[in-house]
């Protein structure tokens, strides 16, 4: 771990919040939002049903995605947090079923608190992780700031006849999810004790490249990213814009190693209680309990995708439905 004068430093304490569990409350955000986004008809894609970017169209087959993602560290180790960051901002064009073909650098950094060098790690991460995935950083814009941020703005191509997007859904698909939840409480947990945990690092920096093309490949048009509203959130968005409900099997769900644990020992977010809370008149949970609710809301950072439709090995964990009484009904 990175120093100053001999003491160890741990970025997550340097920031109230941690990833995408420092998102805005959905709610409130919608609330802000209300007028201030109106269709356009240069967009194929724009804010009306929050998908994960913007699409606009530049000749009758191409689109190009527009994103980005910054937040506040969610591990203590400087490299791996570029790499989840620029991880999590590729997802967005991803989730859109396109490529990303350039980004840039979005840094935020206390320059008088924390050394520069780390902030040098940060990007180093950062521009790793987009290397791998095909995609060049051409720069970018920093701040100085009390807190430190990072992310990218991504811009990627796309098929305007194969874009993945919210609204699409219909009753009868299938629901995959293409990584286990349980990221938010395991950095919860990293924040308040300092324990490192491999397997949410592991799941945080995969690309969710192989996953959207596989659902692109298999005539998937319907899908999201699972990031800081948690499985509840985004599937709820998902449906509203699609006009339909779901069912969603509570035991079909994957979770990481040591989530439920997590969540047992209290080390959940605000960011989570505020997901729940959002869903909760639109759901019906039945019988399942507290934790259980929990970890399906659990804020995660640099999650899979919500896909309507079949992935090879990811599961199936429920389906849409005719709209009915309620948006999400959990069995």
């Amino acid at each position: 771990m990175d120093s100053i004068n001999g003491t160890a430093v741990r970025l997550t304490q340097y920031a109230r919040g941690g990833g995408c569990a420092c998102k805005i409350p959905p709610g409130e955000l919608e609330e802000v939002l209300a007028g201030l986004t109106p269709p356009s008809e240069q967009l194929v894609v724009g804010a009306e049903h929050g998908d994960d970017a913007a699409v606009v169209a530049v000749d009758s087959s191409c689109g190009v995605v527009a994103t980005t993602d910054f937040f506040t560290p969610v591990v203590d180790d400087p490299y791996t947090w570029g790499r989840i960051a620029a991880a999590n901002a590729l997802s967005d064009v991803y989730a859109m079923g396109g490529r990303p073909v350039v980004a840039v650098n979005l840094l935020c950094w206390p320059r008088e608190t924390l050394p520069m060098e780390l902030a040098a790690e940060v990007l180093r991460g950062g521009a790793d992780t987009a290397r791998a995935a095909g995609c060049p950083v051409g720069g970018g814009h920093s701040v100085d700031d009390a807190e430190p941020k990072y992310g990218m703005a991504v811009t990627g191509v796309v098929d305007l006849d194969r874009i993945l997007r919210n609204d699409s859904g219909r009753p009868g698909l299938p629901l995959s999810l293409t990584k286990p939840l349980g990221i938010g409480v395991l950095n919860t947990r990293h924040k308040a004790t300092g324990e490192v945990f491999p397997q949410a690092i592991a799941a945080m920096t995969e690309l969710n490249d192989r996953a959207s093309a596989a659902a692109v490949s298999a005539g998937v048009r319907c899908a999201t990213d699972v990031t800081g509203f948690g499985l509840l959130g985004h599937l709820y968005k998902l449906v509203r814009a699609s006009g339909v409900s779901t069912v969603l099997h509570a035991d079909a769900v994957g979770y990481l190693e040591g989530a439920r644990e997590a969540a047992k020992g209290g080390f959940v977010s605000g960011g989570t209680r505020r997901n729940l809370a959002w869903v909760e008149p639109h759901v019906d949970f039945g019988s399942l309990g507290e934790i259980d609710r929990l970890l399906l809301a659990d804020a995660q950072t640099s999650g899979g995708l919500l896909v309507a439709g079949e992935v090879p090995g990811a599961p199936v964990i429920g389906e849409l439905v005719p709209a009915g009484q309620a948006s999400i009904t959990v069995r």
